[in-house]
């Protein structure tokens, strides 16, 4: 993970289960896949500049290893923590000693699901929150960081 001399890197970043979009309940995830984030992520990110470097993984190490990678190296973090949302300290720990601006995505309206699901400990290291509208989330999180960047000295 290297930031391009010419545009920001932005790592994106997804946690456990994310592989499965599609076929994993797609009357609450929708039927876009993984690929199709990948590829809405990419077309939206060209323009604004930024280059992405597209991640997914089951295993909470590896998501917290990538997140301190970023460190120096990423202009920003947009991530969907999915399942780690409500469980990894060690995850909110990472993403605050990574010390670039995170974005939270959630495709689906975690205030409107099962309590346990409202909960986030990633949210404390994010300088925002989208949840509920669909993939598009990353779409509008990657339009903000291009912002939150653009304001930065």
């Amino acid at each position: 993970m290297s930031q391009s001399e010419s545009r920001p890197l932005i790592a994106v970043l997804n946690g456990p289960n994310i592989n499965m979009l599609g076929l994993r309940q797609p009357h609450i995830y929708g039927s876009a896949t993984l690929d199709d984030v990948e590829q809405l992520c990419a077309e939206v990110a060209e323009p604004l500049g930024l280059a992405i470097d597209f991640r997914q993984t089951n295993s909470e190490g590896e998501l917290v290893t990538w997140v301190q990678e970023c460190r120096g190296r990423a202009a920003g973090i947009v991530i969907n923590p999915a399942g780690y949302t409500t469980t990894s300290i060690a995850l909110l720990d990472a993403l605050l000693a990574s010390e670039v601006p995170t974005i939270e995505v959630h495709i689906t309206n975690i205030h409107r699901r099962e309590e346990f699901r409202q909960h986030s400990y990633v949210s404390k290291a994010a300088v925002g929150v989208i949840c509920g509208l669909g993939i598009r989330g990353y779409a509008l999180a990657l339009q903000a960081m291009a912002e939150i960047l653009e304001e930065r000295p």
